[in-house]
């Protein structure tokens, strides 16, 4: 049984992250698209470096894009949730030094005051569009997925201008939203806990009638039903998709955000109709786990990117270097993101490994 079904007075707060509870919630909180694209690099560029990791200290939930710019752009959560943060760099290493700036800061007050959670960053049709959790100052645990926009062609110059709320079927808990488009329609996936459900969150898909705007119906792709989904709490959440070989992947995770944080799959042929969530196939097995050997735990909350070659994929998560956590994982600092490249199986999908271990490692470009 979940937390939730302890709380029959007021919809489940589904935990995500695990519930902060106290002095944090009151204290320091007061205070283009998303399947990675081939893109062609220059002729003649050298090899890249190997990956170093971790890639960027204490940035969970983290979101690359590389843009026809030649820019990689980042941003991903802080651990303050207080604030939506971007950098940028010409390779994949250089984020972890890149000069970080501010874009956008809590409300002191009313709503998008707390829980600022993991930001995307996506360009649609020439506009630069942030997909962002955030919860009233004065209801922390109401969380909800907002959308900032900025027209201009440097996502840091310009107005971001808040669009407001993405509006779901219900109100009720829901956050990690990721935009993709396919086949001329775009798609918004996202997690939220249904009414009525013994689960934290469910992963939900919807067509779009704007970057902002949902057309219905909202349909469900995966809830937490496997023991592996359902570690402290019943969670699939941070949906992401990649486009490969005739399918398309959807990555997620579940369980808590200790070193029971996994990440699971959904695989639909390029043909099917993505609403009908029969065209998802489920692997019943989870895809990328913690790993002693490489002292890599809770891995998860990922996208993916492109490698400086514009071929190879890369897959970019965050992940703990060690286990034992003191007190409650959310005030834990220390989810740092990661990156390495993404294998292929012969029958064309992903071989995700384990989570590297600390220190370079090889392209594989």
């Amino acid at each position: 049984m979940s937390r939730a079904a302890d709380l029959p007075d007021q919809p489940a707060p589904p935990a995500r992250r695990l519930l902060l509870k106290g002095a944090l919630a009151a204290g320091a909180l007061a205070a283009a698209t998303p399947v990675a694209a081939h893109a062609t690099a220059p002729a003649g560029r050298p090899k890249a470096a190997p990956y170093v990791n971790p890639l960027v200290r204490n940035r969970a939930d983290p979101h690359i894009t590389r843009h026809t710019d030649g820019f990689y752009y980042f941003t991903a959560t802080a651990p303050e949730y207080d604030r939506i943060v971007l950098r940028r760099s010409r390779t994949l290493n250089g984020l972890g030094a890149a000069a970080e700036s501010v874009i956008w800061r809590a409300h002191p007050t009313g709503d998008m005051g707390a829980h600022i959670w993991a930001p995307e960053m996506h360009r649609v049709d020439g506009t630069w569009y942030i997909y962002f959790a955030a919860a009233p100052a004065e209801d922390v645990w109401a969380i909800r997925i907002w959308v900032l926009a900025n027209s201009h062609a440097d996502p840091f110059r310009g107005t971001w201008v808040e669009k407001g709320q993405i509006k779901t079927a219900w109100e009720t808990f829901s956050l990690d939203a990721t935009t993709f488009a396919h086949r001329g329609t775009r798609y918004l996936a996202w997690a939220q806990h249904e009414p009525g459900m013994d689960n934290n969150t469910a992963i939900w898909l919807s067509e779009m009638a704007s970057p902002w705007t949902l057309t219905g119906p909202q349909v469900r792709l995966t809830t937490p039903e496997y023991d592996w989904e359902r570690i402290g709490f019943a969670v699939n959440e941070g949906p992401y998709v990649l486009h490969r070989n005739g399918r398309l992947f959807m990555t997620y995770s579940a369980s808590a955000t200790d070193h029971n944080y996994c990440m699971g799959l959904l695989t639909a042929d390029e043909d099917s109709d993505l609403m009908d969530p029969a065209s998802w196939a489920k692997s019943p097995v989870p895809v990328f786990t913690s790993n002693d050997t490489t002292e890599q735990y809770g891995p998860g909350h990922n996208c993916f990117t492109v490698a400086e070659d514009g071929r190879t994929d890369v897959l970019v998560y965050h992940a703990r270097q060690y286990k034992e956590i003191d007190g409650d994982p959310l005030n834990d600092p220390n989810r740092h993101t990661r990156v390495q490249p993404l294998r292929w199986k012969p029958d064309g999908s992903p071989d995700f490994g384990v989570p590297v271990a600390d220190g370079p490692t090889g392209q594989g470009a």
